[in-house]
């Protein structure tokens, strides 16, 4: 493929050399430069690639796209300038694999919470209705049935291109993607045409990278503003922000609530632990799932089904089937009586819906919440899911998450802050995750319920740089076996 067939799209403001050379891969990391690549100069959260446009070049790179500052012409490669090569990226990438996405029906889901457990369930869904898929997720990538692990939420466009592009080759005629705020902030989703966006919430998060709440709402705001005339941007209107979402958009917009009027309703008729019979836009459907929480995702997955073709009694049928997704509020059975739930809430607001969930369908039973919060993260939620955690909870736990390169007493000490008095005289604070949640089973009343929140799916802690395995739902079943309850394994 020629650098002329790469930009196609690109906004270019120079260039320098033959641009009709022949190009073999694209980068834009200088370590995996040879011939033929075209290295793309990024500046990062923590690095400039610009710094690196020499190196790329003598690593093998013909050509170089790049941002700031001026590339003489020493005749060793072509040199695009360009006005933004975060755009320029995606762009490129798109090009270089054929613009997938146009290939298929690609569903991405915005918000704050839910984004993982809603797009998984569309996953299964979608398999179970016979159809080849394809999903982009926080816990893994796949692709029809074949898992790959992922690092990050959304991948950066070379990688989600190239999954995109394996996709269609492989024949799915769908894709379930998650779109972290961070994708839309560096365009790492640039190029690609959706046919369903979801909007499922905004609450305080990621406000360590974005500063401002209303920053982060903009950011978000933007997934939807760039969506074309025929697809769809479906909003929950139930959340003060849906109707934000999609203000400027010229997609054909659909609404989903549980509380207000909307083109897709859903209404919670009763629940225990073991799920929740649900009036789902007017049939009434058994779920495995609990929680006002899971109604709004489960609503959001009919409402897409809808959307995209599928038949209405089909779906109903084969969602009351669905089971939980892995580390979203994910049950671990012991003696006593006791249950352990899994779960990534890592949010105030996501904490809330989990404790407000197992308070509702637990009735009288006893309520333990075991947390912490994330290092080199907001600094600011943390009081805040203290308070939240002590309101909804007979007793609490407080301790590490991924702590990072912070103190993991300094982070327990700041959640503490959110605390009254008779709060933290029923909480105890163990910077020991594992021995917080054995502390927790130990404790436990007769038929409790026992909270693990934070994080979920995640078997992995990252002290420091270092990341260790730990696996919530594999320390419980210890601590159960420990103290001589029997358990099915995890």
């Amino acid at each position: 493929m020629t650098l002329t067939e790469l930009l196609k799209d690109v906004s270019v403001v120079s260039a320098t050399g033959n641009c009709d050379v022949n190009v073999s891969s694209v980068t834009f990391d200088s370590r995996e430069c040879s011939g033929g690549s075209l290295f793309i100069a990024v500046s990062g959260t923590e690095a400039d690639g610009h710094r690196f446009i020499g190196k790329a070049v003598e690593a093998g790179a013909v050509a170089v796209v790049y941002q700031n500052g001026e590339c003489e012409d020493d005749g060793k490669a072509v040199y695009v300038k360009v006005d933004d090569s975060r755009k320029a990226l995606a762009t490129i990438a798109g090009n270089f694999y054929g613009h997938p996405s146009r290939e298929l029906n690609l569903v991405g889901i915005t918000g704050t919470n839910g984004k993982t457990t809603t797009v998984t369930l569309l996953y299964n869904l979608f398999k179970s209705l016979g159809y080849c898929c394809g999903l982009i997720s926080t816990i893994a990538n796949y692709i029809d049935g074949r898992r790959l692990n992922t690092e990050h939420t959304t991948p950066d466009p070379l990688e989600l291109n190239s999954l995109l592009r394996q996709m269609v080759d492989c024949g799915c005629e769908y894709c379930f993607m998650e779109v972290s705020s961070h994708s839309i902030d560096q365009d790492r989703i640039g190029a690609l045409k959706f046919k369903v966006a979801i909007f499922s919430n905004l609450t305080h998060d990621h406000l360590d990278y974005h500063k401002t709440f209303a920053a982060y709402r903009d950011c978000k705001k933007r997934f939807f503003d760039n969506l074309e005339p025929d697809s769809y941007a479906l909003t929950n209107t139930d959340d003060r922000n849906g109707e934000v979402m999609v203000q400027n958009t010229k997609a054909i917009v659909r609404s989903y609530a549980c509380r207000t009027m909307a083109d897709f309703k859903c209404r919670i008729i009763e629940q225990s632990m073991d799920g929740m019979l649900v009036n789902m836009d007017g049939t009434q459907m058994w779920s495995r799932f609990i929680g006002a929480h899971n109604a709004y995702n489960l609503l959001a997955v009919f409402a897409t089904a809808m959307l995209l073709g599928a038949q209405r009694e089909e779906v109903l049928v084969k969602m009351s089937a669905l089971t939980p997704v892995s580390g979203r509020l994910e049950y671990v059975k012991g003696g006593k009586d006791i249950t352990a739930v899994v779960d990534y809430s890592h949010t105030p607001d996501a904490l809330e819906n989990a404790l407000k969930t197992l308070r509702a369908a637990a009735c009288d039973r006893q309520l333990i919440c075991v947390f912490g919060c994330g290092g080199n993260r907001d600094k600011s939620k943390r009081p805040e899911m203290g308070a939240i955690a002590a309101r909804l909870s007979d007793k609490v736990i407080v301790t590490s998450d991924n702590p990072r390169k912070e103190d993991p007493q300094t982070i327990i000490e700041e959640i503490r802050a959110g605390m009254d008095i008779p709060a933290r005289a029923k909480s105890l604070f163990i910077a020991d995750r594992r021995e917080a949640i054995r502390t927790a089973v130990m404790t436990a009343q007769e038929g409790a319920v026992i909270l693990v929140a934070g994080k979920g799916h995640e078997d992995y802690q990252v002290i420091g740089e270092v990341k260790y395995h730990f696996d919530d739902k594999e320390v419980i079943a210890e601590s159960f076996k420990e103290l001589e309850y029997v358990v099915p394994s995890v």
